[in-house]
């Protein structure tokens, strides 16, 4: 029994608390965010949203430290039990159990009945694992033509699918954790050099053959703001005053004032409501918590000695920092509106799970990283 304090008081001792505390931090708000939304009456949601987000982030919670308790090594190894599941739910979402929830472009949900949720934020954790897992096993020959297709394949898997379901917020996503991880494997300078030459013929692919008018326009309008006030620009214009009437201190959470209607403002525009009640001083303080995050996730997996370890807090990084950049892109008007949450703080049960899930990943990392055997003579 006494082992076992001892141990526990270790694990406890090493558990990265300043991560969790800053996940934590925007947990709380974003359920007294969504309970002001639905109080002051901003947008017609129910009371259910921040109960919903008050339940995930719970079980979030517990989902992250039981990760954190167990070895990744063991259960990323574990990939043909796991794959093959989120692999059939997000294929159920092409047929009539998937739907497109009401202000999304894409058909990314799956309802089960009693219960909806979005199977690609669990492929994005599936992704890092496995990825980590092929990146650490096949490191030494990675750049050999062959083992590099291979890596590619597994990198375009999920990217295709979600480009199939119409999410491109997400497809970016696994584009910036595969780029991210490889790189961080020591890919060689030649296959870098390679994709910048190509990225002009990726994107003029992308642009003609991949993009819809919709998407295309969204892009179009960001490089010539004024031109579609009131269609294609006229929620990030909504978004852009709310965030500014907020002015240094806002306006308050419950202050029982007129609040700036935005479409989203739950979800995708959540920021902006942060601005409008909480003013710039509240905006700046998300910001900077979330950057503490991202940097805590980077910091931990730079310092660690396990190749895998390393990779699978890269890989998380990288989802962390692309979806803060791109949502608050989104309102501050210089990214095109492209539908991806802000991390713990955006309405929607399945993102936030899945986001804890991820810093679970980076914990166990933290605790079960292994150090390479030291030789007293190497013969290279």
């Amino acid at each position: 029994m006494k082992e076992f304090r001892e141990q526990l008081a270790d694990y406890f001792r090493r558990l990265d608390k300043t991560l969790i505390l800053a996940a934590l931090a925007c947990s709380v708000l974003s359920v007294v965010l969504l309970n002001s939304i639905y109080v002051n009456d901003v947008l017609d949601i129910g009371a259910d949203d921040g109960i919903t987000q008050a339940v995930a982030a719970v079980i979030g919670f517990a989902a992250m430290i039981t990760v954190s308790a167990l070895d990744f090594h063991k259960f990323t190894k574990l990939w043909y039990i796991y794959v093959p599941v989120i692999l059939l739910m997000v294929v159920l979402t092409f047929t009539s159990l998937g739907y497109q929830r009401e202000g999304a472009d894409d058909q990314a949900w799956l309802n089960l009945g009693f219960i909806s949720i979005q199977p690609s934020e669990f492929l994005k954790i599936v992704f890092i694992m496995t990825f980590s897992l092929h990146l650490s096993k096949d490191e030494a020959n990675m750049n050999h033509p062959l083992h590099m297709l291979l890596l590619l394949l597994h990198g375009a898997v999920p990217l295709g699918i979600v480009v199939l379901q119409g999410d491109y917020g997400t497809a970016v996503v696994f584009a910036m954790m595969m780029i991210m991880m490889l790189m961080m494997a020591n890919i060689a300078w030649q296959y870098v050099a390679a994709a910048m030459v190509a990225i002009p013929a990726a994107v003029w692919v992308i642009w003609n053959y991949v993009l819809g008018d919709l998407h295309k326009n969204r892009i179009l309008v960001l490089l010539n703001p004024g031109t579609d006030p009131e269609g294609l620009e006229y929620q990030q214009d909504l978004g852009l005053t709310a965030l500014a009437s907020g002015k240094i201190f806002g306006v308050g959470v419950y202050s029982g004032d007129e609040y700036i209607s935005v479409p989203e403002v739950h979800n995708d525009f959540i920021f902006a409501y942060v601005g409008e009640t909480l003013g710039f001083v509240g905006a700046m303080a998300v910001v900077l918590v979330l950057t503490l995050l991202c940097m805590r996730v980077l910091l931990d997996g730079l310092r660690l000695p396990d190749r895998q370890g390393m990779l699978i807090c890269m890989g998380v990084f990288a989802m962390l920092l692309t979806h803060c950049v791109m949502n608050i892109g989104m309102v501050l008007k210089v990214m095109p509106v492209i539908g991806i949450p802000l991390p713990f703080l955006s309405a929607g049960g399945s993102a936030t799970l899945s986001m804890y899930i991820a810093l679970g990943l980076v914990l166990s990392a933290r605790l079960h990283s292994v150090r390479p055997p030291k030789v007293l003579f190497d013969p290279e």
